[in-house]
C-alpha cells in the first residue's frame, strides 16, 4: 500500500514523551521582525554603531550610551498582511489588516562630568513587538494524489490491538493524536493476511474478528494502511489557516560614555509570547476521474503557545579615532530562555461509504479530554546573537549605518518542564536548520537641520535546510501537519523625519517580502519526491509614526 516513509535520521531516535514544539513554530517564535521606532525603521535597523534611538537596546545596548540628554518616545503603526499561494495552476489570496502598537520607551541621560573619563551614564527602558504572527492562509488541489491518511497510517505503524482496546488513545504515552484520529475515525486500517474480509476487522469491543470454529479470519500485523489504497486518484485537498498574536520585548539598559570616543551598554530583556493557530484540512474522496463521491473527512487543529523568557545583550561603540566620525560596534545577545505551555485540541469528522450509505463520524479531543486543552510545558533555548556594525557621519548632514548579524538557529534546544533534553526535537533543529545571516544597510540625509530623509534595506538567508521536513515523533500530539520552507527576506525601508527644539516626529514605510515552499503534510517516501510544493509569497506593509520629546 502506499504509505508515507519520513526520510530523515530522526527515525533512529527514540522521542521521550509527547513533545509538541516543532523547528517551525521554534523558528517562529526565535526571529524577529524590522520594528521599533520610525527613525529605527527607515534606516533599515542599520543603527548598531550609529546609537542614540530608543531601539537600538534591542541590536547594540551601548547605543543608548550615545544620548546626552531625557527621551521619551511611543510609536504606532498600521499593517497589511498579505499571503499568496500558487498551486496546480492557482493562485490563492488571503489578506489581513491591523493597527499596531509598536513600542514606547524612555531615556535616562545623567552627566557625569568632563574631569573623568566617564562622562555619562543613561537608563533606559523600551517596550516593542518585535514579532507579529498575524496572517491568514489558504490553498487547494489535487496534491498529485498524496493524502494525509497516508502519515496517519505510517505513524501509527507498531500500534498493537491491546494498546487501542480499552485505552484513551489521546491521553496515552506511545498513541500520536495524528494515529488516534485516523483510527477513531476509521481512515486507517490494520494490514491483514487477506483482502476478503469485509469490513469493520474488529468487534464492538476492539477484539479480531473470528470464524465460527474460533480462528482469527485474519492476521494484525500492527502494520497500518489508508483506506485510499493505492489509488492515484485526483482527490480534492483544501487547507486554510489562521495566526495572530505575537512577541513582546520588554528591555532594561544600563549604558556608559567614556571620553565620548567609547561607548559601553547592557540589556536585560523580558520576552512574553502569545501564538494561536487554527488549521483546517478537508479531504473529498473521488474514484478514478468521477465526481466527488460524498465521502472524505475535515480536521480542523487548535493550538497555542503562550509563556516568558529572558535574555542578556552586552554591546560597544568604538570611534577609533579622536577625531575621525567612523563608528564600530560589536554586540553579543544570549540565547533567549524560553519556559513555555503548548496547548492543543482537535477535531475531525470523516463521512464514509459503509454499505450503500455515507455514515458519519465525530472524533473531538475534548471528548476524551473532560472538555480541555491537553497542555505541556517545556523549555526552549534559542541561538546565540552576533552583531557588528560600522556607523560613518559627514558633517551634520549624512548619517550611514551598516551590520551584519548571525544566528545559528540549528542549535535551538529544547527541554521538557524538569530540564530533561527533548531529544527528537533537539536532533531536527540539527537536520533541519541553519545559521542566518542578516545583513542591513540605512541612511539619513537631513535636507535642513530640522528635516531628515532616510532609506533602507536589509536581507536575511533563510533558517532552513534545502530538504527540511516537520518530522514527528509517532507518539505527538501535533495534528497541524503543515509547513513552509521560508526563503530569504527582504526589507525595503522609507523614512521621514522632523525635529524641533524638543519635540519631534517620524514617518516610515516598510514593504517585507519572503518566499516560501508550503506543504500541508510530510509526503516524502521510499525514494520518491512527494507531493509538489505550493509557491509561498508572504507579504508585508506598514506605516509607522513615531511620537516624542527630548529633554
Amino acid at each position: 500500500m502506499k504509505k508515507i516513509m519520513t526520510l530523515t535520521a530522526l527515525a533512529m531516535f527514540v522521542s521521550m514523551g509527547a513533545g509538541a514544539q516543532t523547528v517551525y513554530d521554534a523558528t517562529n517564535i526565535a526571529s524577529k521582525d524590522l520594528s521599533g521606532t520610525a527613525r529605527f525603521v527607515g534606516m533599515g535597523g542599520a543603527m548598531g554603531a550609529l546609537g542614540g534611538d530608543i531601539s537600538t537596546i534591542g541590536t547594540n545596548p551601548a547605543g543608548i550610551g550615545i544620548y546626552r540628554s531625557n527621551d521619551i518616545v511611543a510609536s504606532f503603526g498600521y499593517s497589511i498582511t498579505d499571503v499568496e499561494s500558487k498551486y496546480g495552476g492557482q493562485t490563492f489570496n488571503m489578506g489581513k489588516n491591523r493597527w499596531n502598537f509598536d513600542n514606547a520607551g524612555v531615556v535616562f541621560s545623567t552627566k557625569v562630568g568632563n574631569v573623568t573619563s566617564l562622562r555619562y551614564v543613561n537608563f533606559a527602558f523600551n517596550y516593542q513587538r518585535v514579532k507579529s504572527f498575524n496572517r491568514n492562509m489558504t490553498m487547494a488541489g489535487d496534491l498529485n494524489g498524496y493524502s494525509q491518511t497516508y502519515q496517519m497510517a505510517a505513524m501509527s505503524d507498531g500500534i498493537t490491538p491491546e494498546m487501542w482496546k480499552g485505552s484513551n488513545p489521546f491521553n496515552a504515552n506511545d498513541i500520536g493524536w495524528l494515529s488516534a484520529l485516523g483510527w477513531e475515525g476509521h481512515l486507517i486500517n490494520p494490514s491483514i493476511t487477506t483482502d476478503k474480509t469485509p469490513y469493520p476487522y474488529n468487534d464492538a469491543d476492539g477484539n479480531q474478528i473470528k470464524d465460527e470454529e474460533g480462528n482469527l479470519l485474519y492476521e494484525n500485523y500492527n502494520f497500518y494502511t489508508s483506506i485510499l489504497g493505492d489509488g492515484d486518484y485526483p482527490y480534492l485537498r483544501e487547507f486554510r489557516s489562521r495566526e495572530s498574536g505575537g512577541v513582546n520585548q520588554f528591555d532594561f539598559n544600563v549604558s556608559f560614555n567614556f571620553n565620548d570616543r567609547f561607548y559601553l551598554g547592557f540589556t536585560i530583556g523580558a520576552y512574553d509570547v502569545d501564538y494561536n493557530k487554527y488549521t483546517l484540512y478537508d479531504e473529498d474522496f473521488r474514484t478514478g476521474n468521477e465526481e466527488p463521491t460524498g465521502s472524505g473527512y475535515i480536521l480542523e487543529s487548535f493550538n497555542k503557545v503562550s509563556g516568558a523568557g529572558f535574555d542578556f545583550k552586552l554591546g560597544a561603540i568604538l570611534r577609533p579615532f579622536e577625531d575621525s566620525p567612523l563608528r564600530l560596534g560589536l554586540a553579543i545577545h544570549t540565547p533567549t530562555f524560553y519556559n513555555l505551555t503548548w496547548s492543543t485540541s482537535a477535531r475531525l469528522v470523516s463521512d464514509l461509504y459503509q454499505g450503500d450509505k455515507v455514515v458519519s463520524t465525530t472524533v473531538d479531543s475534548f471528548d476524551y479530554l473532560n472538555n480541555g486543552d491537553l497542555k505541556q510545558e517545556y523549555q526552549m533555548n534559542t541561538p546565540w546573537t552576533y552583531n557588528l556594525s560600522l556607523g560613518y557621519t559627514v558633517g551634520t548632514q549624512l548619517a550611514l549605518g551598516a551590520e551584519y548579524e548571525y544566528k545559528d538557529y540549528s542549535t535551538t534546544k529544547f527541554y521538557y518542564s524538569d530540564g530533561d533534553k527533548m531529544e527528537w526535537q533537539s536532533n531536527e533543529s540539527k537536520l533541519c536548520l541553519k545559521g542566518v545571516n542578516t545583513f542591513r544597510i540605512g541612511a539619513e540625509y537631513k535636507v535642513i537641520p530640522q528635516f531628515a530623509l532616510r532609506a533602507g534595506y536589509n536581507y536575511s538567508s533563510s533558517a532552513f535546510k534545502k530538504d527540511a521536513i516537520k518530522a514527528l515523533p509517532i507518539e505527538s500530539i501535533n495534528t497541524d501537519t503543515d509547513y513552509a520552507n521560508l526563503k530569504s527576506l527582504s526589507n525595503y525601508t522609507l523614512g521621514i523625519g522632523y525635529r524641533g527644539s524638543a519635540f519631534y516626529a517620524d514617518l516610515a514605510y516598510k514593504y517585507s517580502v519572503q518566499k516560501g515552499d508550503f506543504y500541508p503534510f510530510d509526503s516524502s517516501q521510499d525514494g520518491e519526491v512527494g507531493l509538489t510544493a505550493a509557491k509561498l509569497t508572504n507579504t508585508r506593509s506598514q506605516v509607522i509614526l513615531s511620537l516624542g520629546m527630548r529633554f
